[in-house]
């Protein structure tokens, strides 16, 4: 039980704040823990013209190019890659918002990623918590996986 009258006050503002914030967007996407900045701020455009073999690092977005999008706020590297997301943000927006697809496929539920393990399948970019779970996507069946994933994320995104 809380007694401060103001401490009670803080608690349930910050509450407020997290269900409310939690409400505002359609879909869940993956943020940091405390902001609103999708995929740890990695550009989500500039994953579809990265090295696959072997695979290049994730590129880091600025402060200078953000673009709003389902409730958060996605860093791009340059103003080219930002309007180029802004104009298609289905094709160019990780699958399930960046939670991880392995997670999802195993019905582990959404789990954040920020970005680093990352790969494309077909034309869709999927996120991943950890390199096994690309590896796993990788060497295994992956469109099995994204229909277990796609099954999950319909049940889990609303």
């Amino acid at each position: 039980m809380i007694r401060s009258p103001r401490l009670a006050a803080l608690f349930l503002a910050l509450l407020g704040g997290l269900v409310g914030g939690a409400s505002v967007a359609a879909e869940p996407v993956s943020t940091s823990r405390f902001g609103s900045v999708a995929i740890d701020g990695h550009d989500p455009a500039a994953y579809h013209t990265l090295s696959r073999e072997p695979q290049a690092a994730a590129v880091d977005g600025t402060k200078a190019h953000e673009v709003e999008y389902k409730g958060a706020t996605w860093r791009f590297v340059s103003a080219e890659s930002a309007a180029r997301f802004a104009a298609e943000p289905e094709r160019y927006a990780p699958a399930y918002n960046g939670h991880c697809a392995n997670a999802l496929s195993l019905g582990e539920g959404l789990i954040r990623t920020d970005g680093t393990h990352w790969e494309i399948f077909g034309e869709a970019l999927f996120l991943f918590y950890a390199a096994r779970g690309r590896t796993r996507w990788l060497e295994g069946d992956w469109e099995t996986y994204r229909e277990a994933a796609d099954a999950a994320w319909t049940t889990l995104s609303k």
